[in-house]
């Protein structure tokens, strides 16, 4: 583990204090203790375990709220959806994986405060900011097709992004300090574990508040815009001034300035991941709740690899560590972890494929693949960050989870295509 117990200067998390260390300067007053294999082992397999069952809960959940009026007269919510989970995930991820870091170099017991309050507010800027976004686009691809545009739907759709945003990101970013406070308190690195609860709650958490949300302001529709304006205003007023604290935070300023690029280029990796989706759910509709898993899994330790890469790169360390010994950790909980998923979606009588033995095999395969793939991606994206004076922390995990989408939807795909042409072609598989 690492320590230490004085509050950094504002200089040493600035740009060119990550370039000094990238340069191979440790510094001062950090001590290092080898982390036991095993033990990281147990806890991220806990946790993958438990970002897992968070993810099956979320489609379950997904499954009931559905058949609520806002879904099934308003198209655009359903837009909100993946847009929001991803966008969200990434926010709560990255602050995961920053916080981590800075329990790893000892920051927390001097500087708690500080990082509190800079970022709850860096998150809510950015929050509100995608929240806007991600309705901005659910208008234009509900609104161009139809032709028609309708200002109460907008609004609804708006608002609603907005607040479960905000709301979302502020509880959240809570928990996710919380959940690393209390790791370091029972001498559990955060980096293990952050991540996937990240991901789990963050999932969970965004869809319940949306469907809540947008099914209160549902029920004013058409009668008064009152409501969903104050809660626009609120937000558009939250930005500038949650933007400026985290300008003037030391610990936040920087993320402030790399985190925008990332965030909007995992969308755009992600929406070209659901063209894909949309081609193979046509012809496999089994592949729908498969995608959840295997892309979720693959982007949890995807990020989890970032994270931990990015602390040791921080604390002056060597990556070699994290090649040998990490990569070989979560390489070899893919195939239990998806086992576990896989059989609970069957025993749930969720998916629409028969969970055969050739079946297995290939779906396995595809996973290790991906997961493989994402590994040798995320070290050397990382390390690539790190030589540029980026700091990993804010940048990294939206391009690897969104990568993890692309990949695992596309390899997902292929497997589907393979066990029809080779005959695995129970009265299901296509169904």
């Amino acid at each position: 583990m690492i320590q230490n117990s004085e509050c950094i200067n504002e200089t040493d998390m600035s740009a060119n204090v990550y370039r000094l260390i990238a340069n191979e300067e440790k510094p001062p007053d950090i001590k290092y203790d080898k982390e036991n294999s095993w033990i990281a082992a147990v806890q991220m397999f806990v946790s993958f375990l438990l970002a897992g069952f968070g993810m099956v809960a979320a489609s379950l959940l997904l499954d009931v709220v559905q058949h609520w009026d806002v879904f099934q007269k308003i198209p655009g919510v359903y837009i909100l959806v993946p847009a929001l989970l991803g966008l969200k995930g990434n926010l709560e991820m990255t602050l995961a994986s920053r916080m981590s870091t800075h329990a790893n170099m000892g920051h927390l017991d001097a500087c708690l405060n500080q990082l509190i309050v800079g970022n709850l507010c860096l998150i809510q800027c950015q929050a509100v900011l995608v929240g806007f976004l991600a309705a901005m686009a659910a208008v234009a691809m509900g609104w161009i097709p139809q032709g028609l545009f309708d200002i109460h739907q907008a609004m609804l759709l708006c608002a609603s992004s907005v607040l479960t945003a905000s709301f979302a990101s502020f509880v959240l970013g809570l928990i996710m300090i919380g959940v690393i406070v209390i790791s370091k308190k029972m001498n559990i690195n955060p980096d293990n574990v952050a991540t996937p609860i990240a991901a789990s709650l963050g999932d969970l958490t965004t869809l319940a508040l949306l469907s809540w949300i947008s099914s209160m302001l549902y029920r004013s529709l058409g009668t008064s815009l009152l409501l969903p304006s104050i809660i626009i205003i609120i937000g558009a007023i939250l930005v500038p001034v949650c933007g400026y604290i985290a300008s003037q935070n030391k610990f936040t300023t920087q993320a402030l300035d790399e985190g925008w690029v990332p965030v909007v280029s995992g969308m755009v990796i992600s929406s070209t991941g659901g063209l894909i989706l949309g081609y193979t759910v046509s012809s496999y509709e089994g592949v729908a709740v498969f995608q959840l898993v295997i892309n979720g899994i693959g982007g949890n330790m995807a990020a989890v690899h970032a994270s931990r890469l990015s602390t040791l790169l921080h604390t002056g360390q060597k990556e070699k560590y994290v090649i040998s010994n990490t990569t070989k950790l979560l390489m070899l909980m893919v195939v239990p972890g998806q086992l576990i998923f896989v059989y609970t979606i069957a025993y749930l009588k969720a998916g629409h494929t028969s969970v055969t033995p050739i079946f297995i095999l290939i779906y396995m395969c595809a996973a290790l693949l991906q997961v493989f793939l994402l590994l040798i991606i995320s070290h050397y994206l990382v390390v690539w960050m790190w030589k540029l004076g980026l700091d990993p922390d804010n940048s990294a995990i939206p391009y690897l989870t969104a990568l993890g989408d692309l990949l695992g939807t596309a390899l997902l795909g292929v497997a589907f295509y393979i066990l029809f042409a080779i005959g695995d072609q129970d009265s299901d598989l296509g169904d």
